[in-house]
């Protein structure tokens, strides 16, 4: 495994170019205070800041903002220190010596699960003044109501598939031959009404892969609750995270109360907030013959931004072979929930052909509509030669 120095602690790389060296210190400033910055997000922000010129601090706040992502209860902290930093003097606040205490606060794979917990939700969160989070506020306080009737009719929401066992029946035109001659041979040869069965109609599986990475940390509580009430609607429904790591939380959220649920979830997971590697995960998952069984016929579902840092090619492969096995492949990213979004990067406009849905997942109601909508529009793909399967 590659190890990155930390960004709290070592110096300014010399090979980096002359004006990176404020970005790479602003990122050294966050973990010095706190927010969990993963080597990539930096790398990702002097990256987004390159590629938007920049013209205007404005250019790299949003870049900071859109690779960072602070959570809401410390946007006003972050922008604090955006403003100490850029635009004050606060270069001599992380270069002396890094205090002891400061060091638990830097997550790698060896923490434990007490380390990887979400951040306490402080009372003063609902401060914040952006429109999204006015939307977001508005969202969380139908949540209950959305998951409670997520977890009442999920069950009957899915798709359907025709098994190969039989019930009985008293329409139809299949014959039950032995049922039948049991019956004319209990009433000493009289003929009697025919026995007729039909084939049972089963609810496809339902599979959630879930993004925990760095880039989604604002959305990954949201998708556990779905998730939670989706595994207690259903018997059918298995849930995977994945960042850098691959993990099932079926077992996790089949826990009755939500709270526990998630915690349980929490712990299991070692990757919170972290890098991701999509394509190497999702290849990882399909390479393990009882999970890619899972997607065999299932209605597959990955919440994700689907921004990969990679090469494309992994990503492609690994959506390509979910498409083959599926009976229906969506991507809910939380990007599309701005009307100007656009599949324009190259991963996404290579993975496009292959989805049968790109919807919203930004919130909890959106996801909640899609997935009751599921068995509405579960039409068989028609267009499999155009997509090389």
């Amino acid at each position: 495994m590659i190890k990155f120095p930390r960004c709290d602690t070592a110096p300014v790389p010399e090979d980096l170019p002359r004006g990176a060296g404020p970005l790479f210190g602003f990122a050294r400033l966050l973990r010095r205070f706190g927010f969990a910055i993963a080597p990539e997000q930096a790398i990702t922000f002097m990256q987004a800041v390159t590629l938007l010129g920049p013209r205007s601090m404005d250019d790299i706040r949003r870049s900071a903002v859109a690779t960072f992502a602070p959570a809401p209860e410390r946007r006003v902290e972050f922008d604090a220190l955006f403003e100490s930093w850029f635009l004050g003097d606060a270069r001599a606040a992380i270069e002396g010596e890094v205090e002891p205490e400061e060091e638990p606060l830097i997550k790698d794979d060896t923490d434990t699960a007490e380390e990887q917990s979400l951040p306490v939700q402080d009372e003063t969160g609902g401060e914040l003044t952006s429109g999204s989070e006015q939307l977001g506020a508005r969202a969380f306080s139908n949540d209950g109501l959305q998951l409670d009737k997520l977890e009442r009719t999920i069950g009957s929401a899915l798709p359907w598939r025709r098994s190969f066992r039989t019930v009985r029946t008293r329409t139809g035109t299949n014959y039950d031959i032995r049922g039948s001659m049991r019956k004319i041979l209990a009433a000493d040869g009289d003929i009697p009404s025919p026995q007729l069965r039909r084939r049972q109609r089963l609810p496809r599986r339902l599979l959630l892969l879930l993004d925990v990475s760095g880039s989604m940390k604002l959305h990954t509580e949201d998708y556990l609750k779905v998730a939670h009430a989706a595994v207690q609607g259903t018997g059918r429904a298995e849930v995977f995270s994945f960042g850098t790591r691959l993990t099932r939380l079926t077992s996790a959220l089949r826990i009755r109360n939500r709270d526990q649920a998630l915690a349980r979830a929490g712990a299991l997971v070692e990757d919170w907030d972290g890098g991701t590697r999509i394509g190497q995960t999702l290849l990882a998952f399909q390479s393990v013959p009882r999970f890619s069984a899972f997607a065999r016929g299932a209605v597959v579902v990955i919440l994700s931004d689907a921004l990969e840092r990679g090469e494309p090619a992994e990503m492609e492969t690994a959506f390509r072979r979910f498409a083959a096995s599926a009976h229906r492949l969506s991507l809910a990213t939380p990007l599309a929930g701005d009307p100007r979004f656009r599949p324009e990067t190259e991963a996404l406009r290579a993975i496009l052909p292959m989805l049968d849905d790109l919807v919203d997942g930004s919130s909890i109601a959106g996801l909640s509509k899609f997935l009751l909508s599921l068995g509405a529009s579960s039409a068989p793909r028609t267009n499999r030669a155009s997509r090389g399967l």
